[in-house]
């Protein structure tokens, strides 16, 4: 074969390679732009109508937020299509869509010696946490205080009930979670106070202003964030802590989520 026909074939295979990269590249765009959810590793092909629903009703959202909020379940309202959690994870959600049954047992749990109220209990990692955290805030001549730690479901319930007759059902709701929807039920969280002041008015202390910038270090959350409410369904609660561990407490303070949107982005197994 001459040379000239050699160089002529590659010059057509070349050409033709380049096409088949330019028609996919094409269909691949056309795809983002048909179907802009499906880069994120935590797409989920059955929710595709549901994105796109929740896009028409949120389209100021970006693709990833519509993503997580729908993987949330935030498309439904609060309190249905519920998935109950079965078994203890200290990374575990448990909110108004994910539930733990009445006989839930957290086989970690032990006692708050200290810096709590009397009868306390947590499960024992996020009791030495909070023991070390209360106690480098002590030498701060800061006073945090455990006030309500582990409750269990009928506790709950009765917590409940007392604050949906006072003050209704919907209004409850935005504060008191219903029985086995309780975060207080998995062990992982703590209600602070400064002894001194109600636990209602713990923004307004000094302790408080310490914990914003310090509790991420002994890997505590603010669990019910400011401005957040759309997402855990509950209002800023300054005085609601719950232990995640260092890295994943560093990087939600770092990145200003919610524990709900850290959850579907990096730790739901579907």
């Amino acid at each position: 074969m001459k040379k000239g026909m050699i160089i002529l074939i590659v010059l057509i295979i070349i050409v033709a390679t380049l096409c088949v990269i330019k028609n996919n590249n094409k269909k691949i765009n056309e795809e983002k732009r048909n179907n802009p959810y499906q880069e994120f590793n935590f797409y989920k092909n059955e929710y595709l109508e549901r994105y796109k629903k929740y896009q028409l009703n949120y389209p100021n959202l970006t693709a990833k937020d519509i993503v997580l909020r729908v993987n949330m379940n935030l498309d439904n309202s609060f309190y249905t299509n519920t998935k109950e959690v079965t078994k203890f994870n200290p990374l575990m959600l448990v909110n108004k869509y994910n539930y733990l049954s009445k006989n839930f047992k957290v086989p970690t749990l032990v006692s708050v010696d200290s810096f709590a109220k009397e009868g306390m209990k947590l499960d024992k990692d996020t009791k030495d946490a909070f023991i070390k955290m209360a106690t480098d805030a002590k030498k701060k001549n800061l006073n945090l205080r455990a006030i309500s730690t582990y409750r269990t479901y009928d506790y709950q319930a009765n917590l409940y009930s007392n604050y949906a007759k006072s003050d209704g059902i919907n209004n409850a709701d935005t504060y008191s979670a219903r029985p086995g929807f309780s975060e207080h039920h998995t062990g992982l969280a703590i209600d602070l106070d400064n002894i001194t002041k109600i636990f209602t008015d713990f923004e307004n202390t000094k302790e408080f202003t310490w914990m914003k910038e310090n509790a991420y270090k002994y890997g505590f959350i603010l669990r019910y964030p400011k401005d957040k409410e759309n997402i855990t369904g509950y209002i800023y609660e300054p005085w609601h802590y719950r232990y995640v561990g260092y890295k994943i407490a560093k990087y939600i303070k770092e990145n200003n989520i919610t524990f709900e949107e850290y959850y579907y982005e990096f730790l739901e197994k579907s």
